[in-house]
């Protein structure tokens, strides 16, 4: 798989685990660390780490080596480092403080799943 289909496959993955607002954005133009950003919400902490484990497992399977995980599930924001695209697995008010989309906002976005 190419890493846009890996990144669109991550966001499908979290959409599956019932994340809210799954977002994946285009950083290849202003980031130089990562091609993909997902940003995804999760209602609970348990969500939360049902969401990161699905990535965990599943998509090193597809071609994407986890490199580094940073959080836990409590601190309400859990990081999956793949690379090429990184993933982002919120509660909703450490997303709503923190705010990627408006820092990336130059990041085009390319799949949202409600």
């Amino acid at each position: 798989m190419e890493i846009l289909e890996l990144a669109r496959r991550a966001a499908e993955l979290a959409s599956e685990k019932r994340a809210e607002d799954v977002l994946l954005l285009d950083l290849r133009r202003s980031c130089g660390f990562a091609d993909y950003f997902v940003l995804c919400t999760a209602a609970s902490e348990p969500q939360v780490k049902a969401v990161a484990e699905a990535l965990e497992d599943t998509l090193p399977r597809e071609g994407l080596r986890l490199l580094h995980a940073e959080g836990v599930p409590a601190s309400g924001w859990v990081l999956l480092d793949f690379g090429a695209v990184v993933v982002h697995i919120f509660a909703p008010p450490e997303r709503e403080y923190y705010n990627l989309e408006e820092l990336w906002r130059e990041a085009a976005p390319l799949l949202r799943i409600q």
